[in-house]
């Protein structure tokens, strides 16, 4: 009689509301012998004993009979997250009696310490269940998550509207019960609140543009090398969504909680078969290139001006909020000129003025994180006449004596007349323009558009020779004339000695030429004419004379040029 009364009274326990037993039964947490999972009890039919008793039970919970954890737990821990995550607190130390593997399953406060329930698994098995002591690669619980924590990360929804199906303590505190609720496994996993769209992650991290954004809407599928076998719940990496990349418990990489490295996470999906193929791409001559083998993790500094040689996907990359450009990529080249294009939606950058932006508005500023103030050394740059140390935010300055029309609209198209009418119309222009890969879809070829990778020198789209000594060709100065008119500049259209120095003399246009912009006055530096000192030497001094006029002095292939003038 006193075994039926104490299983009433703890299925009434359990319950909460009526019927949530019904919840509790025939799920995961059903330990009894007739539970569903491969952890039961050997011969107890109670099902609520297991962690509550209306007798002898501990004051840490509501008629709790389980020993409380006494362990010390390694927590979560990462360089970008404002939250402040300390020890469990008692509720999640509830859930880490069982789940930390350290207390015996059978072991209750209402039976002797040396007569536990009887179980088939003394201890909670490895495997995703058993988070063992180290809770590291597991969400943070422990913290306070209150409107001092929104105020610091503008990525963290205030707890005024958060869902209030989330559970957070009297003051604030996140814990385990926060996403889980141990009575009811309609859901799965005891969610509150489905994770299906990333709905339970979307509730308290409030990601701009994520709805947009390409990962959100993907209907491919999560490959298993990304999730290293782990088998998601739905198909397609829309309804996974957060799920794809992190893991909210036991994740591979511990800090962000993903499941891999985030370069090597991005390149398992993106190898053609679960999204646009980067693989050929990134491991060229020249490019951005990804260090897979191992993760050089940024300094806060570093994050706002990487300095090292290698880059991150998510340098230019948020994968919260790149969406799919909605126009065919060549026409998205000319029209967006420098205004970021959707792929890099939301990123970081540096202004023309040198200032950190939280999130660029045009493709430049997210360059000059790299190549401005504190530019990342490059193979093969030219040291030229008035040269700014790589810094190519400097050379594109509104002050600048000419520069290619990236930050500003060309303002002197009259006096280019080479010029092809294609590009004669288009006012603006883009660090991509130039700097692509040669084989994009926006230059006719079938590979992905960007700054990944290249087989010419310096990232270009196409080959731009600027060796001494370089026979002219239309595939030596491929680069410069795709802009500029082949038979203008040979005709000597714009400079009267254009044919015979390129032609005749074999003198490379970056001889002359600068590719980005200059500063100074426009009469020694029109016309982008700074020139390079391993080529011409002396006193390297050009002075605009008039239209299609002007002087040199100078030193180049041995001959010196002092005050020489040209006209038409």
């Amino acid at each position: 009689m006193r075994a039926v009364i104490l299983t009433l009274t703890a299925l009434w326990l359990c319950s909460g509301l009526a019927a949530a037993d019904d919840r509790v039964v025939h799920s995961k947490h059903d330990l009894s012998m007739f539970g569903p999972g491969p952890v039961r009890a050997i011969a107890e039919n109670q099902v609520c004993v297991f962690c509550h008793t209306p007798h002898n039970a501990s004051p840490a919970a509501p008629l709790w009979n389980r020993y409380s954890p006494t362990t010390y737990y390694r927590i979560y821990r990462s360089r970008t997250m404002d939250a402040r995550p300390d020890q469990p607190g008692p509720a999640s130390k509830l859930c880490l009696s069982c789940h930390d593997g350290t207390i015996a399953l059978g072991l209750t406060l209402d039976r002797p310490i040396t007569d536990p329930i009887p179980m088939s698994h003394m201890y909670m098995p490895t495997g995703p269940t058993n988070l063992t002591t180290d809770l590291s690669d597991d969400h943070p619980i422990g913290l306070r998550y209150d409107r001092a924590l929104s105020n610091r990360d503008p990525e963290i929804r205030s707890p005024d509207l958060v869902d209030h199906r989330i559970h957070l303590g009297e003051r604030g505190e996140l814990e385990c019960t926060a996403c889980h609720d141990p009575h009811n496994n309609e859901l799965g996993n005891f969610l509150r609140i489905t994770d299906r769209e990333g709905a339970l992650c979307v509730t308290c991290h409030d990601l701009e543009g994520w709805r947009a954004s390409a990962h959100a809407q993907s209907q491919r599928i999560v490959p298993p090398t990304v999730t290293n076998g782990e088998v998601l719940s739905y198909r397609s990496m829309a309804d996974n969504a957060c799920r794809s990349c992190h893991a909210p418990h036991s994740a591979p990489r511990r800090e962000q909680l993903l499941y891999d490295r985030p370069a090597r996470l991005c390149i398992d999906c993106h190898d053609g078969i679960s999204g646009p193929d980067i693989l050929p791409v990134i491991d060229q001559h020249s490019g951005h290139r990804i260090n897979r083998l191992f993760e050089r993790r940024r300094t806060p500094e570093e994050r706002v001006f990487p300095t090292a040689r290698f880059v991150e996907c998510t340098d230019c990359h948020n994968p919260h909020a790149a969406a799919v450009n909605p126009l065919p990529s060549g026409v998205a080249l000319a029209l967006q000129g420098p205004v970021i294009p959707p792929e890099l939606r939301d990123v970081p950058g540096v202004s023309l003025s040198g200032v950190p932006v939280a999130r660029a508005t045009f493709y430049y500023e997210v360059c000059f994180r790299c190549h401005g103030d504190r530019a990342v050394p490059v193979l093969k740059r030219i040291y030229r006449q008035q040269d700014e140390l790589g810094n190519v935010r400097r050379q594109f300055q509104l002050t600048a004596a000419s520069a290619h029309p990236v930050v500003a609209p060309a303002n002197r198209i009259p006096e280019v007349p080479s010029l092809r009418p294609e590009v004669r119309t288009r006012r603006l222009i883009s660090c991509q323009d130039c700097h692509n890969n040669p084989d994009a879809r926006s230059v006719g070829g079938s590979q992905v558009d960007g700054p990944h990778g290249s087989r010419f020198d310096h990232l270009l789209v196409a080959r731009y020779e600027t060796r001494d000594f370089t026979p002219e060709s239309p595939e030596a100065y491929a680069l410069c004339y795709r802009c500029h008119d082949r038979n203008s500049i040979l005709n000597d259209e714009s400079f009267a000695l254009h044919r015979k120095h390129v032609v005749r003399d074999h003198a490379p246009c970056s001889a002359c030429h600068t590719a980005h912009g200059v500063s100074g006055s426009w009469t020694e530096h029109g016309h982008l004419l700074n020139f390079d000192i391993a080529i011409v030497g002396g006193e390297r001094f050009y002075q605009d004379t008039g239209r299609y006029r002007g002087a040199c002095t100078l030193t180049c292939h041995g001959v010196r040029h002092l005050n020489f003038t040209y006209a038409p």
